[in-house]
Parts: C-alpha cells; structure tokens; sequence
C-alpha cells in the first residue's frame, strides 16, 4: 500500500541533515525543531495554535479533554472510521453516538447529526475519512445552533480543504483541521505527511484552549514541577518534527499526485458494472483510494492480491460493533463495511504501478 524507499532516497540528504541538527543540539525533546514545526502547520493551516504531540490518538483525547469533555457526556460521530475515533471519547470517559454515513462520501452525515443530539450531547466529532472533508459547513451549522463543540478528526487529511457549497477558490476554503473548535491530526508514517515514527498535532484558534492542550500534554505543566491537573506524557520529539518539516513544503504536491492518480483510477473505472469509484471532491487529498465491490469482494481481493496490488480493505468491523454499540441503525455504514475496499495510492506511485492498477481495473470492469 505504501512504499517509502522512493521518498527516502529523494530526501536523504535533507534528512541526514535534519538528523545531524537534532544530534549537534543535544535536544531530542519539545526543543527547537518542534517549536519551528508547530510554527510551519500553524501558518500553513491559517490556525492560531498548533501543538506538537506524540500521535493522532493523544491529539484526539488532548483535545476532548481541553474542551472539558469527560464522564456523563455523549461526543456523536461516525462509526466507519478507524477504533482511535470511538477510544479517544472512552478513554476520557464520555459516550460516542453513532450515526450513519453517507453512501457516496463514506463521511458521517450530517442530516442524521440533530435528531441524535441529547441534552447529554457536548460535542460533534466528524472524521475526514480517506482524505475528504466532511460536510463541515452543515455541521457547523448543527453545533452552534445547539451550543456543541466540533473536534475535528483529521488524521487521514492533512492539506485536504473544505469548499463549501458556491466557493471555487482555494483561498476561500478552509484547511481541515482549522474549522472546527480543535483539530486532531496524525503523523503516522501511512500518513500523506508522515514522520518516521509516531507524531501528532492538535490545533486551534482559541488561546485558553491552547495553553490546556499544552498544559496536558506534559503531565499537566507548563512550568517544570507545576503541575495544574493530570496530563499525559505526549511530547512531540525532535526528530520526528525535523523530519517533518523537510517533508512540509511538499506536501501540496505530493497531495496534488494523488489526485492524479486518483483520477487516472476513476478513467478506468468509468464503464464498470462491478466497481463503484468515489466521486471526487474537490479538496480530497486521497490519503486512500476506496471502491465499492458490487459482487464478490473477497474474489476481487484475491484477484488483486495475485497481480501484485496490495488491496486493503479499511475497514472490516464498525467501531460500534468493536465496543458493543447497537448497529442496527448504521445500514449504510454496515453496507461499506462489506463492499469496500482500498487500492494503493501515494505520492511516490510509479507510473508502472499506476497502469498496472488501471489495467487491473479496466479487466474487473470488462471481465
């Protein structure tokens, strides 16, 4: 699904650089390389405030946490999404409510979001599943007419932006991460901005919510010893940001690949009676590419897999089944669990790989 030796040889001498900086520093933790990095997003995101952490996950509880989220309280959100969404609301103690997914995005529909809401209902956590922004206008919307917080989940859409219904310039549309009260997004090496380990990033444009985030990921302190309440020990280390920030200022291109990619991938699925491509969207920035299979999937998995393709299907099990949630309700959820399917697609996808994966495609699609 991903293959680094293209990105690491591109690289090499930057990274053996960035390495050397952090060595000759003698500082492998919150030092300058994380500061500067946090700097880097912050600008490059339009936020106020970003907040190096040690994973996507911890940036998901560090914010729920900041915005005061705890036992008692219900967080609604999708789910078709990774376990970390679902575990992050537990792990602080509150409830996830589950709604359902749009068929054609694979993102939590918001028209479901207001009937789930209770008086218990403090937050709405959407996903940016794959790369494409949830319909944030909408569940904007939904939040400050009944006074609820938004974290938003955007692990898989690092450089994805949000157009909203009549905006066609980019200038115009928003970062995902940037729009809701908090942002959580990971690093992880799979990512379309991957460290070499673990790393993570919260982000916001309120100050007090900041300075909590802060505050929590070093054990509740800012200053040495004084410590204001229970945190965690979810430092961002230096050369995991150094590495990040030679990777920063290409990420738009690499995003913009995957585009290509994805688009050579719909051409050849455009006759298809047995494969659904995604629609585009613009903003998507394909962290995967995921089809439906109308038929035998576990037939089209093996197919791929003889060819080479290292198919994936993200993901096998709702997180609601994985806590023992009632499901019955997440028909369309339950419906991409059993027909979806993902394709490898990443930056440094050669062009024969590429035709090697349409080829494929196109004989599903005529075969």
């Amino acid at each position: 699904m991903l293959h680094l030796g293209p990105e690491i040889a591109e690289l090499r001498d930057e990274l053996i650089s960035a390495f050397n900086r952090v060595l000759d520093s003698g500082r492998f933790i919150l030092g300058a390389e994380v500061e500067a990095f946090e700097h880097e997003v912050a600008e490059y995101l339009g936020v106020k405030h970003a907040i190096g952490v040690n994973s996507g996950t911890d940036a998901l509880i560090i914010s729920l946490r900041a915005l005061g989220i705890g036992p008692g309280d219900e967080v609604i959100t999708t789910p078709f999404t990774f376990f970390a969404t679902a575990s992050s609301i537990m792990l602080v103690g509150a409830k996830p409510v589950f709604v359902d997914i749009e068929y054609d995005s694979f993102n939590i529909d918001p028209e479901l979001i207001e009937p789930a809401i209770t008086p218990r209902t403090k937050a709405i956590m959407p996903v940016h599943l794959y790369g494409r922004p949830a319909n944030m206008t909408r569940i904007m919307e939904i939040a400050r007419r009944h006074n609820l917080f938004v974290v938003e989940d955007a692990a898989q859409s690092f450089g994805a932006r949000w157009y909203a219904p009549g905006v066609t310039e980019a200038s115009e549309a928003p970062y995902t991460g940037s729009i809701g009260d908090m942002g959580a997004f990971s690093f992880y090496p799979t990512k379309n901005l991957g460290a070499y380990g673990d790393a993570g990033m919260v982000t916001t444009n309120d100050d007090e919510l900041a300075l909590l985030a802060r505050k929590l990921r070093t054990h509740g302190s800012i200053e040495p010893y004084q410590h204001e309440m229970l945190g965690y020990n979810s430092r961002m280390d230096e050369l995991q940001a150094a590495i990040l920030r030679v990777k920063l200022p290409r990420v738009e291109g690499w995003n913009n690949r995957r585009r290509e990619v994805a688009a050579a991938f719909r051409n050849s699925l455009r006759a298809s009676k047995h494969l659904a491509a995604p629609s585009d969207a613009q903003g998507h920035v394909y962290h995967q590419f995921t089809i439906r299979v109308d038929g035998d999937r576990a037939e089209f998995h093996q197919r791929a897999l003889q060819r080479g393709i290292s198919a994936v299907i993200y993901y096998p099990r709702l997180a609601s089944d994985l806590i023992g949630a009632n499901s019955d309700h997440l028909f369309v959820s339950q419906l991409a669990t059993a027909e979806s399917i993902s394709l490898p697609i990443h930056a440094s996808l050669s062009g024969e790989d590429e035709a090697t994966i349409s080829t494929f495609l196109s004989s599903v699609t005529t075969g």
